[in-house]
This record gives structure tokens, sequence and C-alpha cells, in this order.
């Protein structure tokens, strides 16, 4: 009996290979975001998490939003002198679509230089693989009161769903209060809590984070010298009461905020289910180097313990401003010293057993306190602080070990306990 043509038979082989290879790359390549992570992340509580604030807020001409170069450059054209941020985002990952000429911006080789739009699914969707990637849990996505008017917020939050969705990660609405008239803060603010939770059913979502049974919502801004205590507690009771709408309420406040010595403050400040105080520039010299005062973090939460409150610290990478604010606001920089002064952080809240921490933030470089992917060859017509020759995913990974760290997956460590290489 003839066995045919051999090269034919081996060469029809060879096709099979192929195609089952294809199709082995196809279905790796739909499944990939959740395959990079052994389960998704428990959305159930706040416990054993680290949560990054999330801006989203970058904008770009011609990305739908008419919004020109917000958040980028303080006019609607972009140039050295308009400049509203401190660092450069590494967009060496990203596909034509997401990356936006800046004019007039070239890097050392004289290549064009990029930058992106939080306008994008695609970047969002990014951004929240990095996070799956380092370990990292997931986000509170920043919802200003004074952007509500604006579409693309609203869509900002709606691709965070959907990337949270496809990586297995959790978010969580963080409501910003930050220079909205205070007369209209409540109503403003629970008028939008209703349309997510009527219309856009936010926190049906599986994605959505909640603690103790109820979606968590962040409150930012719960500053006595911005309002009246009466403001805070309308909107905590508004999240108390049962009903649809019923919320364990995270409160962002000032990090001295046992010094406040309006009794009304003192108990709204108690009246939430967790204190987030917000920590950035209290900061003490040790060796000539500016370290976080995490000294505070014990005097709170031996108030909060007793009075049933969770304690949830915020830590960060460094901070910078000088584009944004000007070369008079260099005093303010603190230097990041490798992500020696971010560990230091991370370390001190898993000594206090907090068992939570608020990585603040992932993307924001106007202020420098980001810890995604930044480059280190950023363009010359301006100046960018950088990662100083660490790898652009360094603080990614630095988070990603302080999650474990966090959870007592890994012994706590002064050194860094990552490397370079």
């Amino acid at each position: 009996m003839s066995i045919g043509n051999p090269w034919k038979r081996s060469r029809a082989l060879q096709l099979g290979c192929v195609v089952l290879l294809w199709a082995w790359l196809t279905c790796a390549t739909s499944g990939q975001d959740l395959a990079q992570t052994d389960t998704m992340v428990d959305a159930t509580t706040l416990n054993g998490k680290a949560l990054c604030g999330y801006q989203g807020w970058f904008r770009c001409p011609d990305d739908g939003t008419s919004s020109a170069w917000l958040h980028w450059s303080r006019r609607r054209s972009i140039s050295p002198e308009s400049l509203t941020f401190e660092m450069w985002p590494d967009l060496s990952e990203f596909t034509p679509e997401e990356k936006f000429a800046v004019p007039g911006f070239t890097h050392a080789d004289g290549s064009q230089a990029y930058l992106y739009s939080g306008a994008k699914p695609k970047t969002i969707h990014r951004h929240f693989q990095w996070m799956q990637q380092y370990g990292i849990d997931g986000v509170f996505v920043q919802r200003f009161l004074v952007n509500l008017r604006q579409p693309s917020f609203d869509s900002i939050l709606q691709n965070v769903r959907s990337a949270a969705e496809k990586t297995g990660r959790v978010y969580g609405v963080c409501y910003d209060l930050s220079g909205y008239p205070a007369d209209r803060i409540v109503e403003r603010l629970t008028s939008d809590w209703k349309v997510l939770v009527n219309q856009r059913k936010v926190t049906s979502d599986g994605r959505y984070l909640h603690h103790e049974g109820r979606p968590v919502v962040f409150i930012w801004g719960l500053y006595p010298d911005r309002f009246d205590a009466e403001i805070a507690h309308q909107l905590i009771d508004f999240f108390h009461e049962e009903g649809p709408y019923q919320a364990t309420v995270i409160g962002g406040c000032p990090w001295n905020w046992q010094r406040e010595g309006d009794q009304r403050w003192a108990a709204a400040f108690r009246k939430l289910e967790v204190l987030s105080p917000w920590n950035h520039g209290n900061v003490v010299q040790r060796r000539g180097k500016k370290v976080a005062n995490t000294e505070v973090w014990k005097d709170d939460i031996q108030v909060t313990g007793p009075a049933g409150v969770a304690y949830l610290p915020v830590v960060y990478p460094g901070f910078a401003w000088t584009n944004l604010k000007g070369a008079n606001a260099e005093g303010a920089t603190i230097d990041r010293r490798g992500g020696e002064f971010f560990w230091e952080q991370c370390v001190a809240a898993a000594k206090l057993k907090t068992g939570m921490i608020y990585v603040a933030m992932f993307d924001e470089v106007d202020e420098a306190t980001a810890i995604y992917k930044v480059t280190n060859n950023p363009p010359q017509q301006a100046h960018f602080k950088t990662y100083e020759g660490l790898p652009s995913d360094w603080y990614l990974r630095l988070t990603g070990e302080a999650t474990k760290m966090i959870r007592g997956e890994i012994p706590i460590t002064e050194k860094l306990p990552i490397t370079p290489n």
C-alpha cells in the first residue's frame, strides 16, 4: 500500500502544528488578563489590600473629549512654559492609537515625544494589566465634584469598571471635594451617588469593592478649614442610612486631625468606618534626608482602634511640583531615594498591622507621586524628574512587594526587597 509523498506529509504535519499553535496562542491571548494571577482579587473586604488612587484625568487633542492637553498643560496648547506635570510617562508599550504627538517635544535622540489620554479605554486597560501583573489589588477612581459635568469623567469610570472586570482587580469611587462650593457639596455628592447606584448599577458590579457587607465610598477632603462640620455629618449620615445607598465610608482628612478643637469635627471623624489621614508633606529630617512622619500613625491608631474605626494609612513615593508651581516650589520636593522613602512608609504600616494601605497615586505625574511606568529619557525641552536610572516598573514592583508584606505573605524587612536586575 502506498504511503504517499513523504514531503507532502511532512509539510501537512508542519501546517497542522502551526494551526494548533495559532489556536493555542489565540486562546491564551484572549484569557491572558486573568491568567497572570492565580485568582481574582477578593472584592468583599478592604483587609489585606493595597489600593491606589487613580486620577485618569489626562487628555490630549483629538481624543474625542475636546479637552486639549488637560492636566498636561495649563493652556489648551502645550509648551515648556505651560507644563503642569513633573514626570514623563513611559509609553514604550503603547500602541500607535494610544499615543499623541506633543508638538515641539523630542527625546535626546531626536525622536518624537508622545503623551497619552485617559479617555482611551485601551490605555486604562493597560494600566490595570500592570496592576494585575505586579500584584496590585485595584484603585479608588477619583471623582471630583467640580468635574461631574464633564462626560469624559463618566467614561473614565466606565472604562475602569471594564478594566477591573477583565483583569480581576477591584475598584471603588473616591469623591474629591476640593474646590467645590461648600453649600452645594451634600446635594451634589448624594445625587451623583444615587445615579451611580440606580442607573449605572456600580454597587451591583462584582468588581466594586465592598467592606463589612456594604459598598465602599471614599470621601476625600474632610478638612475643618474648608467647611462646617455639619456638612461632614450630613454626608456620613446619608451613607449610614439603611437602604440602597448605604455604604462603608472612608474619610480622607488632614494628618493632624487629632488637633482639631471643634468637637463636632472630632465626632464626625469617629463616625467613619475607616479613617485615612493625608500624610503628604508631613516629613521630618533625619541625617539630612526627608523621611515621612509615620509616628503620628501610632497615635492615631490608639484613638481609632478603641472607637471601632479602621485605619487606612496613605503612602507615597515622593513629591515634586516645580513645573506646576514654579521654581520657587523646589523646596517642597521630597526625594524618592531610589524607593527607600516609599518603602519606609510601607514597613511602618506593616509593623502597625493596619492590614491595608492607600498608595497615592498610581498615575499622578502632576506632583511626581506616580508609581506607574515613567521614562528615564524624557524630552529635552523642559526639566522632568525621572526614576534616576531605575527600571520604569520599579515602583510597581515595590508596591507589589508592599502588598505581600501588608498581608503577611513575606517578612517585614527594612531593606528594599528587590534589586534593579
